[in-house]
């Protein structure tokens, strides 16, 4: 790819969406739109070039439940809603084409637990031929199939027990386990749970099956990973952990071997034999690493690397290894951004990455040698660019040169887009570059939706530096009208708000029942340097809260539709934990949501999964560090809580412990502070079924509601 195509994509995308709405005919964004979204998700393309498929996840609000079908689109476009590929009931996902584009498999509810299965595919016509035909069938389930790109094997995760040998032991101790009155469990060791659910004791591994296997075969599937370890390990999505080499004889992948996974962010790369044999571990670096990908020639191996140990949000490099000489390269060391998904182009000259910048992404590539290719004006302040980001994902480069990923804003969900194909003529530039959009799952939907494009705002926040917010009015915006204003505060803490979707914290949806909303990119984001991020571990409570404050004062006095009498503040994870440290140093909200935020600091050490985290933002354990853990944690100051405020929390919250929410409403019911509870005995640390999440919205906005008197 020429760098002139990534630099012509944002001025295409800035045409394409920077529009306001035209309010006329169109309706405020409600949550029962939000739940008809098609929510699409990774391009697959054919390997003859001619196709695209994808999955797509449907929510049936009434029935409770979501289900994913697979679809496709041609290549050459135009934009389309498509068509689904496998007119079935059952919940289908991950479709991967065959080396030859003549069969595809994918993983399929059709069975309990899941499966592969596979059909031939058509390419003439876009169609699958023939009925299609299970493919594993382990009585742990199998899914993340990948094909050899010799088109001879398969190669899928599933949870086994790392004792058992075989799939006969892995079934028995499944239907003890099932079968016992006795629920008890017993720990010897940390991790016992993670996330949202108890290990049960087994590992995911990666096993291998012959792609020409008959069914009666597929319970001798081989286990490439065996022990006591993850391959690979727990991930809440993005790109594959493991990859075949393009000979088909080996496989890489991520696993944390060396560490205990609850003190330890040391992920490794490995690879190991097809055919058998003992790994190799390959990488060198003390933090973690992870997603290899081989070079389609099969020269290199590319993946993504932390330098620090125990530090989740440290920056993402992109290293290369000439997998001749062994040598390893940095290739994103004068980069000061962190590397997302990444893609090599089909000729293997070049690597085309994604990284989080200023509240959006942008589109960078680096060739295996070392050149580095960038926009001029990445690293110069927010202020003095135009900004205008849009957010990518899902990178993959197909036939013909063609890099497809998924795109999406604050004012439409993910869609499926192409760079370089024969596709809309009016989006034609010089030298050939085109940019355009394959899916339109949504167009119709939203076409009737009132909703604001995000706006951007940069103020002086703490130690007078730059500091990023971000602005959604509400539908039907009258400038010479008062607004009450939702101040939403994000998690990680080093997270970042920005022109992206997303179902669970939604701007245009907290805006559309006539609301401004802000969200406030403080000290600690990422998208503005590893050294801004830094800036909050060990500070929770310091620089952020600086900037938050520093930030609704600069939207009071800028925007003078807002009404500062009004104002609520709302958060969670990390959010939460701002949203409890203001109850005590501030009066200025008029309500406050916390939701799965920490509390008490020295306690939610103690009841968390992930030690590794609270050592590195705290400087260690509490009997080490008690003074800043007591320095920073909300509960040392609820003598001064007075702000009403709405608790959310889930009991499978693993990482923020349920205790903690329970803790603060005791606290508040005690201080005689209005206050409400709302508890999700079924979710965890987000709420995610459909009307668990139609509940909490309406919880929040009618508690919002009737503390600022909309």
């Amino acid at each position: 790819m020429h760098w002139k195509i990534l630099t012509l994509l944002f001025t295409l995308a800035l045409s394409a969406f920077a529009q306001s709405p035209t309010p006329s005919q169109k309706h405020p964004f409600t949550f029962e739109d939000m739940m008809a979204l098609k929510r699409v998700g990774a391009p697959v393309p054919s390997p003859d070039g001619k196709w695209v498929v994808f999955d797509c996840e449907d929510v049936d609000l009434a029935a409770n439940t979501k289900i994913s079908h697979l679809w496709i689109v041609p290549a050459s476009g135009p934009a389309a809603a498509g068509r689904r590929l496998n007119p079935t009931a059952n919940h289908e996902e991950r479709p991967r084409f065959s080396p030859d584009g003549k069969r595809l498999i994918w993983t399929s509810k059709a069975t309990n637990p899941t499966q592969i299965w596979m059909c031939d595919f058509d390419s003439n016509a876009g169609a699958l031929v023939g009925k299609p035909h299970q493919v594993t069938n382990i009585s742990i389930g199998a899914d993340g199939a990948i094909w050899s790109p010799d088109g001879k094997n398969i190669v899928f995760v599933s949870a086994a027990y790392p004792d058992c040998k075989d799939d006969a032991c892995n079934k028995q101790r499944d239907e003890e386990l099932k079968k016992s009155k006795v629920k008890a469990k017993i720990f010897t060791r940390l991790f016992y749970r993670h996330w949202n659910a108890f290990t049960e004791f087994k590992r995911s591994h990666l096993f291998v099956v012959g792609a020409d296997a008959d069914l009666s075969q597929m319970n001798t599937a081989r286990d490439l990973t065996p022990g006591d370890h993850d391959v690979p390990p727990f991930s809440l999505g993005g790109q594959d952990m493991y990859t075949i080499s393009p000979d088909g004889q080996e496989v890489a992948y991520t696993s944390n071997i060396d560490e205990v996974e609850a003190t330890s962010t040391n992920n490794e790369i490995f690879i190991v034999p097809i055919a058998d044999g003992t790994p190799k571990k390959i990488s060198t670096s003390s933090g973690a690493d992870t997603t290899p990908l081989y070079s389609p020639d099969g020269k290199f191996l590319a993946w993504r690397s932390q330098a620090r140990a125990g530090f989740e949000a440290d920056k993402w490099r992109l290293l290369v290894q000439d997998r001749q000489s062994g040598k390893t390269r940095d290739l994103t060391e004068k980069l000061d951004r962190s590397v997302g998904s990444f893609t090599w182009k089909v000729d293997s000259s070049l690597i085309v990455f994604a990284v989080e910048d200023c509240g959006g992404s942008l589109l960078c590539a680096a060739a295996p040698e070392g050149k580095l290719f960038y926009e001029p004006d990445l690293f110069a302040p927010v202020s003095t660019r135009p900004w205008f980001r849009l957010h990518f994902d899902d990178l993959t480069y197909g036939a013909h040169d063609i890099l497809y990923f998924t795109v999406n804003t604050v004012t439409f969900p993910s869609e499926i887009w192409q760079v370089n194909g024969s596709v809309r003529e009016n989006y034609a530039q010089p030298g050939g570059v085109k940019m355009a959009a394959l899916t339109a799952m949504n167009d119709a939907l939203l076409a009737k939706v009132d909703m604001w494009p995000l706006e951007s705002f940069i103020f002086k926040g703490a130690n007078e530096e730059e500091v990023q917010g971000f602005l959604v009015k509400p539908p039907g915006f009258d400038p010479n009208k008062k607004y009450p204003l939702k101040f939403l505060i994000h998690g990680g803490p080093q997270g970042a708000w920005g022109n992206s979707w997303t179902y669970r914290w939604n701007a245009e949806l907290f805006a559309a029942n006539g609301y401004v909303v802000v969200t406030i990119n403080f000290h600690g984001s990422t998208g503005y340097g590893q050294k801004f991020t830094d800036s909050i571990s060990g500070d929770w409570g310091g620089k952020p809260y600086v900037d938050l404050m520093k930030g609704l004062d600069y939207v009071e006095k800028t925007y003078p539709f807002i009404d500062k009498n009004r104002e609520a503040a709302l958060g969670a994870s990390y959010g939460g934990y701002m949203t409890n440290w203001l109850l005590g140093h501030t009066n200025r909200f008029k309500c406050i949501v916390s939701h799965d935020g920490t509390f008490n600091a020295e306690s939610a050490y103690g009841t968390t999964e992930e030690l590794w985290f609270m050592n590195w933002e705290f400087g260690g354990p509490p009997w080490k560090k008690r003074d800043v853990y007591r320095k920073w944690s909300p509960h040392e100051y609820a003598a001064n809580f007075k702000t009403p405020t709405l608790v959310v929390h889930g009991q499978n919250d693993y990482r923020l412990d349920v205790s903690q929410g329970f803790d603060l409403f005791t606290t508040l019911q005690v201080l005689k502070v209005p206050s409400k509870m709302l508890y999700f005995p079924d979710e965890g640390h987000w709420v995610l079924k459909p009307q668990n999440s139609q509940l909490w919205y309406k919880t929040v906005n009618d508690w919002v509601d009737q503390w600022c008197g909309r």
